[in-house]
Parts: C-alpha cells; sequence; structure tokens
C-alpha cells in the first residue's frame, strides 16, 4: 500500500491542487504560540514538543491500528494518503522561485535581490552569492519537502511522515528559542540518515566521483546539517558552474532540478523494487 499512496501522492502534486486546501497549519500554530506563553510550559520546552508533535502522531497510530485490518486496510487508504499530502512541504517550490528567475535571466540584480528576500527569505552580499544561496535552497527545500517525507513515509509508515513535518513547523513558528532549538535537534536526528541517501542518489545520477570525494569526509559528520551536506552534495553532483548574471545562471536551476527529478525516479524504482521482491 506505500507505493500506491506514493504514486496517488505524486499525481495529486502534480495535477491537483488538493495538497494546497490539506495543508492548512494556521490551528496547531496558534495552539503552539498559546503553549509557549503559558506560565507554566515557558520554560518546558520538551512538553510543548509532546502535546503538539507526539500527542498528534500517537492518537494518528491508534486510528490506524484500529482501521488497518478492517476491508484489508482499504480504509486506512485514505488517512495514509491524506497524511502524506499534509506532511509534504508548504508553498509552491517551481512557482516561489519564478520572479527570481525572470529578474535574474533580465539581468535586473536589484530586483532578483527583492524578490529573493521577498519570497525566498534569502540575503546577499553580491550577485555571485545571491545565485548560490538560491541554489541551495532549491536543494534543501526539495529534500525537506519531498524526500525526506517519503523517505521515511516507506520506511515507517505515516506516523513517521507526519511527525517530520510537525517538527518542521514547530521549528518555522515557534517564537520560544528553546522550542526551537530541541525541534531542530530532533529534526536534525530525522534528517541524518535521508539526506545521505539522496546524496548517494544523486551520485548515481550525477558525477559520482565528485559527490564520492565530498561525501568521504562527510559522510559520518554529525554535526553538519542536512541543508549544508545536500548544497555541497548536490553542485558537485550537477556539475554546476560558477555562478554568472543571466540566462547562463538560470540554467544552474535548471540542471538541478534535472538531477533532483532523476533521484526522485531512482527512488520510486527502489521503492517499487523493494515492494515486488520483499518477503
Amino acid at each position: 500500500m506505500s507505493f500506491l499512496v506514493l504514486l496517488l501522492a505524486v499525481w495529486i502534486e502534480k495535477f491537483s491542487a488538493l495538497r494546497h486546501r490539506i495543508q492548512h497549519d494556521g490551528g496547531w500554530v496558534r495552539e503552539l504560540n498559546k503553549l509557549e506563553t503559558n506560565p507554566r510550559l515557558e520554560n518546558r520546552p520538551w512538553l510543548v514538543l509532546t502535546v503538539l508533535v507526539l500527542l498528534p502522531v500517537a492518537l494518528l497510530g491508534l486510528l490506524l491500528v484500529v482501521l488497518e485490518p478492517v476491508a484489508y486496510g482499504l480504509l486506512a487508504l485514505p488517512i495514509h494518503l491524506l497524511v502524506v499530502i499534509y506532511s509534504l512541504g508548504r508553498g509552491d517550490l517551481l512557482a516561489d522561485l519564478g520572479p527570481f528567475r525572470d529578474a535574474w535571466r533580465r539581468e535586473d540584480l536589484q530586483g532578483a535581490a527583492h524578490v529573493a528576500n521577498r519570497d525566498l527569505g534569502i540575503c546577499a552580499d553580491s550577485a555571485e552569492q545571491l545565485l548560490e544561496k538560491v541554489e541551495g535552497h532549491l536543494l534543501w527545500e526539495a529534500y525537506q519537502s519531498f524526500f525526506a517525507v517519503i523517505f521515511w513515509y516507506f520506511l515507517l509508515g505515516p506516523v513517521a511522515a507526519l511527525s517530520y513535518r510537525l517538527l518542521a513547523l514547530a521549528q518555522e513558528h515557534s517564537r520560544n528559542p528553546a522550542v526551537v532549538e530541541r525541534a531542530a535537534q530532533l529534526r536534525h536526528a530525522f534528517d541524518w540518515v535521508p539526506v545521505r541517501l539522496l546524496a548517494a542518489s544523486v551520485a548515481l545520477v550525477g558525477n559520482f566521483v565528485a559527490v564520492s570525494r565530498v561525501m568521504l569526509h562527510e559522510l559520518l559528520n554529525w554535526n553538519i546539517s542536512a541543508a549544508q551536506l545536500i548544497e555541497k552534495v548536490g553542485l558537485v553532483a550537477g556539475e554546476i558552474p560558477a555562478p554568472v548574471v543571466g540566462p547562463e545562471g538560470i540554467n544552474n536551476l535548471d540542471r538541478l532540478w534535472e538531477l533532483l527529478l532523476r533521484a526522485a525516479v531512482l527512488w520510486y524504482a527502489g521503492f517499487a523494487l523493494w515492494t515486488v521482491f520483499r518477503p
């Protein structure tokens, strides 16, 4: 069922607006901010995360335990699908990059800097640094929005996928530095395996030798963040040249996106083979 859900999730992502109707975080974020301002919980970040992350996923797990044996799991299928869609990243990555791409293609550096700050939250001291940061943003957002979610779903089911997204939301929306720190620590642990699996995947579909040189030093490095690792690996795997202003710079983004698409096809092929040949 996991592979079927992942196929349906991709189809819905590409051809439907259902994801944007499902992904409403306002109520959850309000509860997060309410708990953070509670004097009894202000200095207890683990308790805040327990209430807003562990409790929802525990309820989800209980619901699935009840539904899985019924009708050969068919009643659980829509729950799986809704949770996976909800757990995918927010926004539309390619649409968010559109204004930056247009400005950069026109060589409008001031406009590119403005839209990068407005749409992507990226600031830089130079044009070259700006494009490098956008390239890193593309790689990180693709990883955390899609690859991390489908990895944990396929490995451990919807409970793990939802846990990852709720930790990401807590890290992004919390106003309490202690909660942000704890959520980031847990998310770092969640990221450790899938980001390295994605690094290995882009090595197979990109420049394997160049990625091997990077991974040799970073494979077991606990301190490097997932964003840093996937940026380093993605740029060398795609053989991305130095940033330049104009259409040539936009080609860098296109090459990275094609690299990620090839990695996604490789993952789905692996999922399919595992589904067919597992005992």
